[in-house]
C-alpha cells in the first residue's frame, strides 16, 4: 500500500483575512477549497470561524492566485455568506468544495445542518441549487448531527459525495451516491472509529482520492488542527469502505489539518491548514511504497 508524503517545503497561499466589520482578533480560515476558474486563475474559498458576523460566526472568504505555485495569493474579500430565506443557519456556512464537472464548477458546501449545492459557469460566482421548496439543503443527518465537510469524487459513471457528522456526539465519515447531483441515496458510515476515536471531531474534512497506478481508494481523514493536527490516511480498494470500528485499512497519519489534494500537471499537489490556523498553504506530494 503506498503512503501520501509531503515533497520538499511549503508555501502560504492565504493568510488571515481583513473582514471589514465582521473581524475578530480570534477569527480563523479553517475548511477550504482550491480549483481553477475558467480565465486560468486559482480560487481558494475559506470558511472563516469566530468572525463577527453572527449566529455560528463563519462566512466564506476568497482569494486568488495566478499560478498553483505562486506564495501570498491576493484576498478577495467575502464570497458568501448563509442566507436564511433558504433555510440554511445565520452564519452557519461551513466547509466549500468545488469540482468542475464539463463546463460547470460545482460546490457543495455545509449550512451547519445540510450539505448543499451551488454551480457556476466561470467557477467563481456561484449560484445555490435549491430544492423544489425553495431550500438550500440536500440532506443531512439530523438538526444536531452538523453534517459538513462535503467532497464530491466522481466513481463509475455517478457521484461519491463524502461528509462528517457527529449525531449523538459520535463522529463518522459519511457517504451519499447519486447519479445526477439531485437525488441522494441514503448515506452509509465509511469510516468511523479505531484508533482515531469517535468523538465528534474525530471523523473531521475527509478527502478521498482515486490512485490510479494502485487502483487504490484513498480517505484522509482529520482529527485534529493547529500545532498537533493530525490526519489519518486509510487505503481501499472499496471507495465505500475504509473501515468501522477497525484500523484495518489505515496506513499512516500526516501531521497536518484539513488536507486537500491538487492535481495539476501530472503533480500532486496538498494543501493544509497552518499550524496557526491563521491561513492556508500547499506543498507538493508524493507517493511511496
Amino acid at each position: 500500500m503506498l503512503m501520501p508524503q509531503i515533497d520538499g517545503d511549503w508555501w502560504t497561499v492565504a493568510g488571515d483575512p481583513d473582514l471589514g466589520e465582521f473581524t475578530d482578533l480570534k477569527q480563523q480560515p479553517v475548511d477550504f477549497s482550491v480549483w481553477q476558474a475558467a480565465d486560468g486563475t486559482w480560487q481558494l474559498w475559506s470558511c472563516i470561524r469566530h468572525t463577527r458576523c453572527g449566529g455560528k460566526t463563519r462566512l466564506f472568504h476568497r482569494w486568488e492566485g495566478q499560478r498553483l505555485t505562486d506564495p501570498d495569493w491576493q484576498p478577495m474579500g467575502i464570497a458568501m455568506q448563509a442566507d436564511v430565506r433558504f433555510g440554511e443557519t445565520p452564519g452557519g456556512l461551513q466547509a466549500p468544495h468545488v469540482l468542475k464537472l464539463g463546463h460547470t464548477w460545482h460546490m457543495f458546501y455545509g449550512d451547519w445542518v445540510h450539505i448543499c449545492h451551488a454551480t457556476s459557469a466561470d467557477g467563481k460566482t456561484f449560484t445555490r441549487q435549491l430544492t423544489p421548496d425553495g431550500r438550500a439543503g440536500l440532506f443531512g443527518e439530523g438538526p444536531d448531527a452538523n453534517a459538513r465537510d462535503p467532497m464530491l469524487l466522481p466513481v463509475g459513471g455517478g457521484y461519491h459525495c463524502y461528509y462528517a457528522a457527529h449525531p449523538a456526539r459520535i463522529g463518522s465519515v459519511y457517504c451519499r451516491t447519486s447519479s445526477d447531483l439531485s437525488r441522494w441515496n441514503a448515506s452509509r458510515i465509511v469510516a468511523h472509529g479505531g484508533s482515531a476515536g469517535t468523538g465528534p471531531t474525530s471523523a473531521e474534512c475527509p478527502f478521498v482520492v482515486h490512485h490510479r497506478d494502485s487502483q487504490r481508494y484513498y480517505l484522509f481523514r482529520t482529527q485534529r488542527y493547529g500545532q498537533n493536527a493530525q490526519t489519518s490516511v486509510y487505503g481501499s480498494a472499496d471507495p465505500l469502505d475504509f473501515g468501522v470500528n477497525d484500523d484495518r485499512c489505515l496506513i499512516g497519519t500526516l501531521p497536518v489539518g484539513a488536507p486537500e489534494i491538487i492535481a495539476h500537471e501530472a503533480q500532486p499537489y496538498i494543501a493544509s491548514l497552518l499550524p496557526s490556523i491563521k491561513g492556508i498553504r500547499i506543498a507538493r506530494l508524493k507517493w511511496a511504497g
